[in-house]
């Protein structure tokens, strides 16, 4: 993988986190789903904001990722993205204050080591 590269995928795994971002806050305002409220929940989507535009920020990661996808191997590119879940925990407890145990700091150290295994080039 070139510089270009890296930077396209670091581009699409930000833009993928911020939606992922935009989402948890949606659902917060949307609140718990359970069977008597599925349907309002679905139709309730269209009108918070913030689900919008993580909708639209996760479209924007695919349309990303299908460009990037013309350039690296899809075995270089799918593990790489995985630097998402690491930002998510991240966002999660920064922003949303969840506790994060010593055994999920662990995976998130392999998940990294694993990234740079899998682009690794010698």
């Amino acid at each position: 993988m070139g510089f270009g590269d890296v930077v396209m995928l670091i581009i699409t795994v930000l833009t993928g986190s911020v939606g992922q971002y935009f989402l948890k806050m949606g659902a917060n305002k949307l609140g718990a789903v359970t069977g008597s409220n599925f349907v309002t929940h679905i139709l309730g989507i269209a009108t918070i904001p913030e689900l919008l535009v993580g909708l639209a920020c996760y479209a924007g990661a695919a349309v990303l990722y299908i460009l990037i996808l013309t350039r690296v191997p899809l075995s270089v590119l799918a593990p790489s993205v995985a630097l998402q879940y690491v930002i998510a925990v991240m966002v999660g407890k920064y922003a949303f204050g969840d506790a994060i145990p010593g055994y999920r700091w662990f995976g998130l150290g392999m998940i990294i080591g694993g990234v740079v295994l899998v682009i690794y080039k010698k």
